[in-house]
């Protein structure tokens, strides 16, 4: 297994929930319980980046590393860039992006979509994907699908349900009969070169009109690997009942009376 850093982007001010970082899940920051997290992942090296010094305080308080980046980055992969930068990562290195509100998120996929993107030379970054096994999540515009080449290699991403089965979606479909739907997880391994390249191209039409920020990647040629996920993932932290989730679902794994 190849050493792969991780970098937990976490922006104060998130819109839904303001202070999400800091916010407490049974005494503790979620932005250290994510840390923590990513720590048991085998990771050589794991830096919280925030534009908020409270949050980096709240990290070094806990024995973690962090590190101040700018206030106006347009999305948690330009602040991933920046850090690479700032560390001044070889550009082979494999970096991890582990969103700062996914307290839950078993260590073992950030070890396994780093091995992805160390296994396929050729790709730029890895992602992870699950079965799709109700029509509901097929047909949700919130759940991002995506399909495969032979390779395991990301032909597209879209909100809409794809692939489309023409001899049975005529009508509303009921169920579905193959496993051939398959939902994204937003966990990404990338390599540091690819970083500092990605952060320079615009915004593509594909990109805009899906609001998918991965479609540029494919729009310029590059390789995404696509592993199925050996592990559930819990859903992230974004809003106050998810947090109110969260926060009972920590109570229980821990035996908090």
């Amino acid at each position: 297994m190849s050493e792969f850093v991780v970098v937990i982007p976490a922006r104060y001010a998130a819109s839904r929930l303001p202070g999400k970082p800091l916010a407490d899940i049974a005494g503790m920051p979620m932005v250290v319980r994510v840390w923590q997290r990513a720590c048991l992942s085998g990771a050589a090296r794991v830096v919280v980046a925030s534009d908020d010094e409270r949050v980096c305080r709240a990290v070094e308080d806990a024995g973690g590393e962090a590190l101040m980046t700018r206030d106006d980055h347009p999305s948690g992969t330009d602040r991933l860039a920046e850090v690479a930068q700032a560390l001044a990562l070889p550009a082979e290195t494999i970096v991890v992006n582990v969103q700062g509100d996914e307290p839950l998120l078993p260590p073992a996929s950030i070890a396994q979509v780093a091995a992805r993107l160390a296994d396929d030379p050729e790709a730029s970054i890895a992602t992870l994907a699950a079965p799709i096994s109700d029509v509901e999540t097929l047909l949700n515009p919130n759940a991002v699908k995506v399909v495969r080449d032979v390779r395991g290699r990301a032909l597209y991403f879209s909100r809409a349900p794809i692939p489309w089965d023409r001899a049975h979606f005529s009508a509303r479909p009921q169920t579905l009969a193959t496993d051939a739907w398959l939902r994204h997880i937003g966990l990404y391994a990338y390599r540091a070169g690819f970083l500092a390249d990605f952060v320079t191209w615009l915004p593509s039409p594909l990109e805009q009109l899906e609001q998918l920020e991965q479609l540029r990647a494919l729009h310029h040629g590059h390789h995404i690997q696509v592993a199925l996920a050996r592990d559930v993932h819990p859903a992230g932290v974004d809003s106050v009942e998810d947090l109110e989730r969260v926060r009972r679902q920590v109570a229980e794994l821990e035996g908090a009376p």
